[in-house]
């Protein structure tokens, strides 16, 4: 079984104000997001359930339009193809958990296992 350490996986931009670490399974695409305060994620939709958990500050998400407010140790399950949108209420940590695989994320790199 491989280890890793989060730190030691390069960070690659998403969009102004997110940048992401990223691990693949064979099932599901790991995405360890820092996003500075103030920092809009458009609306938008996939594919792909996604499970949002929120390690550090608080987050703002908009999910079918309704807004919710997480903060450390609350998560969210947005299922597939549901709009949603989000804003960094103050610098946060989040981790986003997607099934299947994200095959946009795997282009942009990260570690790949199995």
């Amino acid at each position: 079984m491989p280890l890793f350490q989060i730190n030691e996986i390069p960070s690659k931009p998403l969009i102004s104000g997110y940048e992401a670490q990223f691990v693949h399974t064979a099932s599901a695409t790991f995405s360890h997001v820092r996003a500075k305060a103030g920092s809009i994620l458009p609306t938008h939709s996939h594919p792909h359930e996604q499970v949002s958990y929120v390690l550090d500050g608080e987050f703002e998400l908009t999910v079918d339009g309704v807004v919710y407010k997480l903060a450390p140790g609350q998560l969210f399950v947005i299922p597939s193809n549901i709009p949603h949108s989000g804003i960094a209420i103050t610098d946060a940590f989040v981790l986003d958990v997607f099934t299947p695989v994200r095959e946009d994320y795997v282009a942009k790199g990260g570690i790949i296992v199995g």
